[in-house]
């Protein structure tokens, strides 16, 4: 009995000892030195389960093995690596916020308008006795930035032209530019369906400096004739000096009368500006002077001009407008009673583009 006891106590210190030395030499996985990422299951407790004998009977020995399990558990927080968090934002050098001033927008409302006149002065400034930068055509387009009280009309590029020969675009375009110190690049940006057409650039076609064209039969034609022109067929006459014109060019820019046939009649029915309606009424051309009371019906005018652009627009509207474009067509219901009256016309034409 004492003898089997004894073989059981050195079995159980057998096995004691091999638990410890077992023990010893598992190290703590948090104590490596290393930093290795560790391949561990997706449990946080490792189970190492053993049920195999220590000892394998013999048959000299009476003993029953007695199974032994041993179970080693590993913390999680020893075992597993932390899941590293998303890395920091990389430090950048301070930057300045930029000013108010820097950052500021300016919006300006541009205006889109075309020209209607045939030719059309672009002036340095809002009147007509101003210098001519440029002449632009009919149907031009023309960015516009501001109005004045007197109905000019201030270009995005510089200079001025009158309101009455252009008329409005209807759609119009918002033009964003920024301040000097702003890096960004203006924007256009789009009001209305089909503003690009309004938004094209500026275009200025200036005429080139050549010799006034040959007058011809055509009334609704170009002369290319100048202020300094005109004042230079007026010298001698009694016309010479009564600003008349800014006022024959505005007719030929707005409907398209020749400078050149303007004139002509212009003679041809005050005498050179000294008949009795010239003097005393302002009237050129004998606008409605009826036969049998000629003065008392004829039109007043307050300004020569005023009668040159009565002129104009009766014309435009009376003859040219209803298929009348040639000087003959106009002679017959101008002043039918004068046969000759188209050949002094262009008789006095002739005579003015000779002077030049």
């Amino acid at each position: 009995m004492r003898k089997k006891l004894n073989q059981h106590l050195f079995v159980y210190l057998l096995i004691l000892s091999l638990v410890i030395t077992l023990g010893m030499n598992v190290q703590p996985l948090n104590n490596t030195s290393e930093n290795h990422v560790l391949d561990v299951p997706e449990r946080n407790v490792v189970s190492a389960i053993s049920t195999e004998p220590l000892l394998a009977p013999t048959k000299s020995s009476a003993i029953t093995p007695i199974p032994i399990s041993r179970t080693s558990t590993i913390p999680a927080t020893s075992a597993i690596a932390p899941i590293p968090a998303d890395p920091p934002p990389i430090p950048t050098a301070d930057i300045p916020a930029p000013t108010k001033e820097e950052t500021a927008i300016t919006e300006e409302l541009v205006h889109t308008y075309e020209v209607t006149a045939f030719y059309l002065n672009v002036r340095t400034e809002p009147n007509a006795k101003s210098a001519i930068q440029k002449v632009v055509k009919q149907a031009t387009r023309l960015e516009i930035i501001a109005e004045t009280e007197n109905g000019w009309l201030q270009l995005q590029s510089g200079g001025y032209i009158h309101g009455g020969y252009a008329k409005k675009v209807k759609n119009e375009a918002t033009i964003l530019s920024f301040s000097v110190t702003d890096t960004r690049q203006p924007t256009i940006e789009i009001q209305e369906i089909g503003a690009e057409q309004a938004l094209e650039s500026e275009t200025i076609d200036e005429l080139p400096d050549e010799e006034p064209t040959q007058p011809t039969s055509i009334v609704e034609s170009e002369s290319g004739l100048t202020e300094e022109h005109i004042a230079k067929i007026f010298e001698g006459t009694a016309l010479s000096g009564e600003d008349l014109e800014q006022a024959i060019l505005e007719i030929e820019e707005e409907y398209g009368i020749n400078a050149y046939f303007t004139i002509a009649v212009m003679k041809l029915e005050s005498g050179n500006g000294k008949s009795r309606l010239a003097k005393n009424k302002n009237n050129l051309f004998g606008l409605n002077a009826i036969d049998g009371d000629k003065y008392n019906k004829a039109f007043s005018f307050e300004t020569k001009g005023d009668s040159v652009r009565k002129f104009g627009q009766l014309l435009s509207r009376n003859y040219v407008g209803k298929g009348l474009t040639t000087i003959e067509k106009v002679a017959k219901k101008y002043c039918p009673a004068n046969s000759k009256w188209p050949s002094l016309v262009k008789s006095i034409m002739k005579s003015d583009y000779r002077k030049l």
